[in-house]
């Protein structure tokens, strides 16, 4: 199968694409489509997290569960609305977390393409979804897909930053070498969870902290008009 994948990713990913999972996965939504079915993201955005972010440029991954059902939402990156949407309440979360934390000014876009250029791997664990039916992509097979992913990295890179925010994402810390990868955890930032301890985990600084004590650029997490184009 022929996956249309940014190209260090397809090197990589290239076994997970002929095993019976992928297929399946593949087949599921052909046959969505064809009877009149509305997925999201786009085709062409299905993985764009790797196109936004080559296998050698992860730093950080960030993971959330999966995209956005409204139309006009998801755009292949984990959190992320293209210009023009209005920050779902997770994001807006995120960002008053960002402003409590560093003191970034709070955002009009909720596009963080800007983020994933630095090499922040926005993936969510499953990569499509019905619209206006969360979850409903969830048992697929886009899991087995995503957990490959995440041991992938975890086998060949060294000191990446895994963000795990609510217990779906922290589920896969079994996948990651806390050896020689570094885990950060808190509550989910959902209007649901967030005072639970996504409000004050400061994991935006603590991220950047980490990535220069490894020899790394930190991330730069603003997001003005100029920074997401």
């Amino acid at each position: 199968m022929d996956v249309k994948i940014e190209a260090s990713w397809k090197d990589r990913l290239k076994s997970e694409f002929t095993k019976p999972y992928f297929l399946q996965v593949a087949t599921h939504l052909k046959t969505e489509k064809l009877t009149g079915a509305t997925i999201y993201p786009p085709g062409q955005m299905i993985f764009n997290a790797f196109t936004q972010t080559p296998f050698n440029e992860v730093k950080v991954v960030i993971l959330g569960q999966d995209p956005y059902h409204n139309p006009g939402q998801a755009m292949g990156l984990s959190f992320s609305v293209p210009d023009g949407v209005s920050p779902p309440p997770s994001l807006v979360n995120i960002y008053k977390e960002l402003y409590a934390d560093i003191g970034m000014t709070i955002p009009k876009t909720g596009n963080l393409t800007h983020w994933a250029k630095q090499g922040v791997l926005l993936l969510n664990a499953i990569l499509t979804v019905r619209a206006n039916e969360p979850a409903s992509h969830s048992k697929i097979g886009w899991m087995h897909f995503t957990d490959a992913v995440i041991k992938k990295i975890s086998d060949e890179k060294t000191n990446v930053v895994f963000v795990l925010w609510g217990k779906f994402a922290q589920d896969k810390q079994v996948l990651i070498d806390a050896t020689k990868h570094h885990i950060l955890k808190a509550a989910h930032p959902s209007p649901l969870s967030a005072y639970n301890g996504f409000f004050g985990c400061k994991h935006f600084s603590r991220i950047n902290q980490l990535l220069m004590k490894d020899g790394f650029d930190p991330i730069d997490w603003n997001l003005s008009p100029s920074s997401t184009n």
